[in-house]
């Protein structure tokens, strides 16, 4: 049995067929500031007093939605604010436990947003006292954000300096929900006292407003690097308190033009296909957030700031169908999880904006997977426009996205299925890139199969996140380590982190007959590896209903051992010399040169107890004193 700590210790095709990934852009595009002059962005701008989004329609929200959430709201009422202690705060700098804290202050969160937006919805003052409280305790908070995220302070990780304020991802969050707090209950605020609207300016604007407009921080990119899901993710908070709490009309205008450098910044990191090297959990926080930014930007010029019409834009929106296999699994390639629920009415609106309806459909479909009524959360700012459009949400027709082909260049990724339209069979995503992308694992050349929209050889995703995760030791941490991936092993040398360990002589076909990628992996390997070449072909064949494995390999000197890995939630049971079954999914033939062994991981952790139940298997097949050159191959066919 294998623990985790053991370890330690020791359309048919949207994306056209391509023969050769291309490379990331040469350039900087800026897709949005080349459209527009600071002074045409503040000219396009409605006026603080004109912008005003959901004042009116309130009583079209569906009426099990409406009774839902004012029950919500009651709930909430008799609950308490708990208290941030430094204690808890520092618990991230003296063990790296940042759940803890998280978790507190996200109750915290949720239970100001629920109060309100069930005063909004009922409209009779009896959560305003309580929602005067959440403000006001928030608003007396020394830090909006997380510890994990302290670092950009000049002080480091620990407690909080009130007097350098940093703007990371949950201090902009939290400015957007007091943004949309005052915007929808001014009013009722100000009669329990006219100090607290004007508390909230006063803090949104020292704590995100001043210092976004005055500060280089990292994620914004202008420093030349590029960036991930943080830049929209922050930008569309930044924008939601710029829009609803900024009084004066030269700043708030100033502000959105920044905003849109650092879209930009985040736009200039994509390649033309539009693929997210963060995954698809991630992409809700990438892609979904550039919709946030765009849609408001939208909303607030009354159309006349227009992003939607980019076909970047639209690659980038895509990438969610691209990535989906059945149901609520995606292909979670770096730091994320396999099961996803993704925002279904955000992908349809999304859809709707760029004119898509497989986007549409399959975000109908999303919107339903959890909860059968489709009751929008997230974010407050998501949560507003999904309440507007349940009704029609509820009406449209749902698909889910089942393409036969995608191919994404940029990031390296192929997926396949036997036919479009269709879980049935087996389908195929793998992977050439580079070990240096964002929430990078050392993953090249991996691959991940389902058999029937059911997981089969999978990538494991990620743990719940710690100190650790976002140090020089990331890579002690073994579902980050290519041993831990369908990959191979020379003599217990893995791949190696950093952009440089890549893929190589990358081409991809797909046609009627099969869809294949082919890419030497040898690069992802440091020289101790004594790789001369390792050339991975994997084919998903239409014809025959199979997918083939081939590893071609050379050696500059001799090994003990080379092990390929699968990784499994599947029973294992050996079927005879060169044949394993793996319970439910598969048969896999595998070369007779090769030597079965099989490994029980017991799953410790949450988060992928929740993808994965109680453990998973590792497989692996081992060559004791290679040959300096050959080649194996492997297949894998539906279970009979």
């Amino acid at each position: 049995m294998l623990t985790r700590r053991a370890f330690v210790s020791r359309s048919a095709v949207l994306a056209a067929p391509q023969r050769r990934a291309s490379a990331q852009p040469a350039g900087p595009r800026n897709l949005l500031t080349s459209r527009w002059t600071p002074d045409q962005v503040a000219a396009r701008l409605l006026p603080r007093e004109q912008y005003q989004p959901f004042r009116d329609g309130w009583d079209a929200v569906p009426e099990d939605a409406r009774a839902a959430l004012i029950a919500s709201g009651e709930r909430a009422l008799k609950g308490t604010w708990e208290v941030l202690p430094a204690g808890m705060a520092l618990e991230f700098a003296r063990n790296g436990n940042r759940s803890r804290y998280e978790a507190l202050r996200n109750r915290r969160r949720n239970r100001l947003q629920e109060l309100v937006v069930a005063e909004r919805l009922e409209g009779k003052g009896h959560f305003t006292d309580e929602i005067a409280n959440g403000v006001w305790l928030t608003c007396e908070e020394t830090f909006w954000g997380v510890p994990a995220h302290l670092g950009a302070q000049k002080a480091g990780v620990g407690l909080p300096d009130v007097a350098e304020p940093i703007v990371d991802l949950f201090a902009a969050e939290t400015a957007g929900l007091l943004a949309w707090t005052l915007y929808l209950l001014e009013g009722a605020l100000s009669k329990v006292s006219p100090l607290i609207p004007e508390r909230i300016r006063l803090e949104a604007g020292r704590r995100v407003l001043t210092p976004a407009q005055t500060r280089d921080f990292s994620w914004m990119g202008f420093s030349g690097h590029s960036v991930n899901n943080w830049d929209p993710w922050i930008c569309s908070n930044w924008l939601t308190a710029a829009l609803l709490v900024e009084r004066d009309e030269t700043r708030r205008g100033a502000a959105v033009y920044r905003i849109l450098r650092c879209l930009d910044n985040f736009l200039n990191s994509y390649a033309g296909d539009g693929g997210c090297d963060e995954g698809p959990s991630y992409w809700g926080r990438a892609g979904a957030s550039l919709f946030d930014c765009l849609d408001l930007l939208h909303q607030a010029s009354g159309g006349a700031l227009n992003g939607f019409d980019l076909p970047l834009v639209h690659q980038i929106g895509l990438y969610i169908c691209r990535a989906h296999i059945a149901g609520e699994w995606y292909t979670n390639f770096s730091d994320a999880p396999a099961r996803v629920f993704t925002n279904g009415d955000l992908v349809y609106r999304f859809g709707k904006r760029l004119n898509d309806d497989a986007m549409k459909k399959h975000g109908a479909f999303a919107a339903f997977l959890r909860d059968e009524h489709g009751l929008p959360g997230d974010s407050i700012g998501r949560q507003l426009p999904a309440l507007f459009d349940l009704a029609e949400l509820r009406r449209a027709p749902r698909a889910q996205a089942l393409l036969r082909d995608a191919w994404m260049a940029g990031i390296g990724v192929m997926a396949a299925r036997r036919q479009e339209g269709s879980t049935q069979g087996l389908y195929l995503a793998a992977e050439a890139g580079n070990n240096g992308k964002s929430h990078n694992h050392n993953d090249v050349g991996n691959f991940v199969v389902y058999a029937n929209g059911q997981p089969a050889i999978i990538d494991v995703g990620v743990e719940t996140y710690t100190a650790k995760t976002f140090s020089p030791q990331r890579y002690e941490i073994w579902t980050m380590q290519s041993a831990f991936h369908n990959c191979p092993t020379i003599d217990g040398v893995m791949q190696s982190a950093g952009r440089q360990f890549s893929a190589g002589d990358v081409s991809y076909h797909a046609d009627d007959e099969g869809a294949e990628l082919r890419s030497n992996l040898a690069a992802a390997y440091p020289p101790q590896a004594h790789l001369e070449r390792w050339v991975r072909s994997v084919r998903l064949d239409r014809t025959r209903g199979d997918i083939e494995l081939v590893d071609g390999y050379a050696l500059t000197g001799p090994a003990k051992i080379i092990t390929l890995t699968l990784m499994t939630p599947c029973h294992v049971t050996q079927q005879g010399p060169g044949k394993l079954s793996l319970e439910g999914t598969l048969q896999i033939a595998y070369d007779a040169a090769l030597t079965p062994a099989i490994e029980e991981v017991e799953l410790e952790d949450g988060q992928l107890r929740n993808a994965w139940g109680e453990k998973l298997y590792r497989v692996l097949l081992r060559a004791e004193n290679p040959p300096a050159r050959g080649k194996w191959i492997t297949r894998f066919s539906p279970a009979t």
